[in-house]
């Protein structure tokens, strides 16, 4: 029986070996992560919000709509997803609803925040935190949901209070030894300000710590994080940023030069260090897949002429 994706991902963030986190909203950015031996994949809320509908990072969008998309990742992707649970969508009664649906969506753990409902971006101002007491019922919520299903799911408690109203480091290191002694598996602190500060956190929270870094440039390298002993570097934008980037250029690019634009972009795709992504290769893993099913299980006078046929794309014969 292959190992749950819940196994892989506590064992990664327990390992002594840093843990690279690319994240975004896509399935097959997903994919693509775990072709090129990325150990596990983030989904972001923020993303999801932006590139599904348009709109901010504010909760606006449910639990049912997220652990959909953690069930689209999952579903084409053996690599463990960490699933964005924005604040387990209301109280702790919310929340061990929450680690069960995305648990059964297919998720191999999830985050929750210490933030108001409704939350803000966790990169935004005026963000607004709930009470210390408050929060660890919510982890302790979580745990008790993870145990009674699968005690390796990974509950991640994220602490926004630096740069929260009242907030600040010190506040925010004595909450995060107050989830991690609620049971949560990953302490996630976050829009940490200063590097000394990033070592500082994880010297002095027990257990898998996941610091994020908000402050002025330049940030710390993963080899400064592998040396303090940091769990997790986590890239919640990753692979969609630089999507969207891509995306301004071509538009704007098309307007001077039209469909020249285009073509530009797939030499450049091509003469690159990496060579262009083809599509195909993503969509449809294995290549033959479809056909195999077709041939095994289709009668003869139904399946297709593949041969005398083509579409925009005929591969070199």
């Amino acid at each position: 029986m292959a190992e749950k994706a819940s196994t892989r991902l506590r064992r990664s963030i327990n390992d002594e070996k840093l843990l690279i986190m690319p994240g975004g909203f896509s399935p097959l950015a997903a994919r693509m992560a775990e072709t090129l031996g990325y150990e596990s994949f983030f989904l972001a809320g923020s993303q999801t919000n932006a590139h599904i509908y348009g709109q901010p990072d504010i909760g606006l969008i449910g639990l049912q709509e997220m652990a959909a998309a953690a069930r689209n990742i999952a579903a084409v992707s053996s690599i463990p997803v960490l699933a964005d649970s924005d604040t387990g969508f209301g109280n702790a009664v919310s929340v061990f609803h929450a680690v069960e649906t995305y648990l059964r969506a297919g998720a191999a753990g999830l985050h929750i925040e210490d933030q108001e409902f409704p939350k803000l971006s966790g990169t935004a101002a005026g963000r607004r935190c709930i009470s210390t007491e408050e929060a660890v019922g919510k982890y302790k919520a979580a745990v008790a949901a993870r145990d009674a299903l699968d005690p390796d799911f990974v509950i991640c408690a994220r602490c926004d209070f630096i740069g929260a109203e009242g907030g600040d480091f010190e506040g925010a290191i004595e909450r995060c030894l107050r989830y991690q002694e609620a049971g949560a598996d990953l302490i996630w602190l976050n829009n940490v300000q200063h590097k000394e500060q990033v070592h500082e956190a994880a010297e002095r929270i027990p257990g898998a710590v996941m610091p994020t870094f908000g402050g002025a440039p330049p940030a710390p390298t993963l080899e400064e994080l592998q040396e303090w002993g940091v769990a997790v570097a986590i890239f919640p934008a990753m692979t969609s940023s630089v999507g969207l980037q891509a995306v301004w250029e071509l538009l704007n690019d098309f307007k001077d030069k039209g469909p020249a634009a285009m073509d530009e972009r797939r030499r450049q795709a091509a003469a690159g260090k990496w060579g262009a992504a083809n599509f195909h290769d993503f969509v449809y893993p294995g290549g033959a897949l479809v056909r195999d099913i077709e041939d095994n299980f289709l009668p003869a006078d139904v399946q297709r002429d593949y041969g005398s046929t083509f579409g925009h794309y005929r591969p070199p014969t």
